[in-house]
């Protein structure tokens, strides 16, 4: 582990922001152009041999996907004996963020850049193989990036990622080493379900799902319909990639109504409520009265 003020080539290192199987992740300063970024190192045992080649394929992945929500590489280079990715330095995670009230009209947008940038990894036939919340890298203006495609795999070639992917977000195939674009999906479903509903539906995934009461009062039926469809459990029944997922959410984005709406929010004035709703479904403040 690298430690605070510790020297990577042109990089001063700051603080570690993460750590996972593969790599640590630490927040650098530039010493040359004089900005922040993120360092994402491989662990030293893991830097030869297969973890090279791994480290190399990410790379090369990553280099195809030109997009504004996919988070890009600076610069991907053997520093002083260390394998490093250096990447744009966001402000936290949607993880991070969903610790937080979010309004549905910040739901909405998040939906829609997450789809949008797992849509252009599956155009390539890549599979991210970890959707989740954490690998969603938040910027300013409420910009998302998917980051993190170290254990991803191309799905026209052999696929071994048994095990691979975090437990919680895991598509049921995918935990018995056959992941595949609808395995994204799966994932992708339950990290919408969960920003919208406030709750992650657990395994043997039988509905209805928790936080279902939540979701049907600030959704309509046929989205809730959309989020079932990509969390069935039989692949064959969900959308085939991220790029049918996004064009089914954006029709339904161009259909969106605020159920039993009679007035608006004194707050954000942006949207109509209804007085006896606790919170504003768009700006998340609270409606009620002190």
């Amino acid at each position: 582990m690298l430690k605070a003020r510790q020297r990577v080539g042109k990089y001063r290192i700051e603080k570690r922001l993460g750590s996972g199987g593969f790599a640590d992740v630490y927040r650098a300063y530039d010493t040359i152009e004089g900005i922040r970024v993120a360092l994402k190192i491989p662990h030293i045992q893991a830097a030869k041999g297969q973890a090279f080649d791994d480290f190399r394929k990410e790379v090369r992945m990553i280099a195809q996907l030109d997009h504004p929500n996919i988070l890009p590489i600076k610069d991907a280079s053997l520093i002083d004996d260390h394998l490093v990715i250096v990447s744009p330095l966001g402000d936290e995670t949607l993880g991070d963020r969903l610790t937080r009230r979010l309004s549905v009209r910040t739901a909405v947008g998040f939906a829609e850049q997450i789809l949008d940038g797992l849509a252009c990894a599956h155009g390539k036939r890549i599979i991210h193989c970890d959707v989740k919340p954490e690998n969603f890298i938040l910027f300013s203006n409420n910009l998302l990036r998917l980051s993190d495609f170290g254990i991803a795999r191309v799905a026209f070639r052999t696929v071994d990622a048994s095990g691979s992917g975090t437990v919680g977000y895991l598509a049921p195939e995918q935990a018995m080493g056959r992941p595949s674009l609808r395995s994204d999906v799966f994932s992708a479903g339950l990290v919408l379900y969960r920003m919208f509903s406030g709750s992650l539906p657990e395994w043997p995934f039988e509905r209805p799902h928790p936080g279902m009461d939540r979701l049907k009062r600030n959704t309509s039926p046929r989205f809730i319909s959309f989020l079932v469809r990509a969390l069935e459990v039989k692949p064959a029944r969900r959308f085939k990639d991220a790029g049918h997922m996004l064009e089914s959410f954006r029709v339904l984005k161009r259909k969106w109504k605020v159920p039993a709406a009679r007035g608006t929010c004194k707050r954000c004035g942006w949207g109509q409520v209804n007085a006896s709703w606790d919170y504003c479904p768009w700006c998340g403040k609270s409606m009620r009265r002190r």
